[in-house]
């Protein structure tokens, strides 16, 4: 059985219409057309909101820059607490400096003149001795013997010589017979002379007042001529040779002061004299040799020490100076910190440090000489430079951290 299906209808917008049970869709409006009016009254609208964003944004910015150089501004570091001096202007001595050793004014190594084998020694290393004080014996034995024939002999000659000069007064035998004998006494008393010379050198004397060192033989050693047996210095004068450039020639003269130190007695100078002025000019170092003489009966000194010279020369008057710890030594020059009073924006009076570049001369007991870059007068930091820029605050320390203790601690 066939089943009709009803007709399919159309509503009147050409639609199909609902099928029974079905809500009919709302109509569709029909879309307006936009305008050019409209379009450009859009496009005013989003450009005055991003002007508005923009300028908020940047008045932002604004705001939060000006907030953090106030918040800077507003809280500067503690001034810097430093210590400070005063340049000042004094006379100071001036110096040629120079680098110079020690030496005895008489100093030997006492050695042998001849081959032999030491018998005695009789002094003990270090000790003090005079001179012609005996210091070594070598044997001796066979001299002394040689002495004793060369003596018999010299008496048998001497007695043939007075014989035959009366048999010659009495013209009893020729003159011959008594040059002869005269001859063989002459000879005789030659080879003892001789004879004493070698004992005399087998005898090592001390040639001079002095300390001895440490011995370098023992008793039964045999000893060749040249031999080191011991050294003998003369403590009383010191010798002090040092060198200067030949720009020094005209500064030099003999008689001369001269100070000197040395690391085993730092802290004292001691006072010589130049003696000797080498007349001729080192070809290779350009450099003058000078040698000065000074008084060490005291013994303090001693021969090979490493001494620092300073040549005494007319002082200076009217000289600049700071203290050598004020100066800031860098590749890019010299300079120092000079603290200043400025007054604040309250009013306030305050010390800034400002750094100025400075021309340096000569150096003397912890001061510096300085020949341009500031005046007398003027305030230098002298510790504390490490945290200091240009126009830091700095307030004055109450004590000086470099300054050393009177007194020091003992192990």
């Amino acid at each position: 059985m066939t089943l009709d299906h009803p007709p399919k209808t159309e509503t009147s917008f050409g639609h199909p219409a609902s099928e029974p049970g079905h809500a009919a869709p709302p109509p569709r409006r029909p879309r307006k057309p936009v305008t050019r009016g409209r379009l450009t009254l859009r496009i005013v609208i989003m450009l005055v909101v991003l002007g508005l964003l923009g300028a908020g944004l940047y008045g932002f910015n604004s705001f939060r820059n000006k907030a953090i150089s106030d918040f800077f501004a507003n809280n500067k570091p503690p001034p810097t607490p430093v210590a400070l001096a005063e340049a000042t202007v004094q006379t100071i001595p001036k110096y040629l400096t120079a680098i110079g050793t020690l030496q005895a004014a008489r100093q030997v190594t006492v050695s042998p003149e001849l081959a032999g084998r030491v018998d005695r020694i009789p002094f003990e290393s270090g000790a003090r001795v005079k001179a012609g004080d005996p210091l070594v014996q070598l044997n001796d034995a066979t001299e002394q013997a040689d002495l004793l024939a060369q003596r018999a002999q010299a008496r048998l000659a001497e007695l043939n010589l007075e014989r035959y000069r009366d048999l010659r007064r009495s013209q009893a035998t020729p003159q011959s017979n008594v040059d002869q004998y005269q001859a063989q006494l002459d000879e005789t008393n030659a080879n003892m002379k001789r004879t004493q010379a070698l004992i005399g050198q087998k005898l090592i004397k001390a040639p001079f007042d002095g300390d001895l060192g440490i011995r370098q033989v023992n008793v039964g050693d045999y000893v060749n001529p040249g031999a080191a047996l011991v050294t003998l210095t003369d403590l009383s004068q010191l010798y002090i040779n040092f060198t200067l450039p030949e720009q020094s020639f005209t500064k030099l003269s003999v008689g001369q002061a001269v100070l000197i130190n040395v690391d085993a007695l730092r802290g004292r100078d001691f006072e010589a004299t130049i003696t000797t002025i080498e007349p001729q000019v080192s070809a290779d170092t350009r450099a003058i040799k000078v040698q000065a003489t000074m008084d060490n009966r005291e013994r303090q000194l001693r021969p090979g020490m490493f001494a620092n010279v300073r040549v005494v020369l007319p002082p200076q008057p009217n000289t600049l100076t700071v203290p050598e710890t004020a100066v800031d030594y860098t590749v890019y020059g010299d300079s120092v910190f000079v603290a200043q009073s400025q007054k604040t924006q309250d009013g306030k009076e305050q010390l800034v440090v400002e750094r100025k570049p400075v021309k340096i001369g000569d150096r003397l007991a912890n001061q510096v000489e300085i020949r341009d870059g500031i005046k007398a007068g003027d305030r230098v930091v002298v510790s504390g430079q490490l945290k200091l820029a240009n126009g830091a605050a700095v307030v004055p320390a109450e004590k000086n951290p470099l300054t050393p203790p009177q007194t020091l601690p003992q192990n």
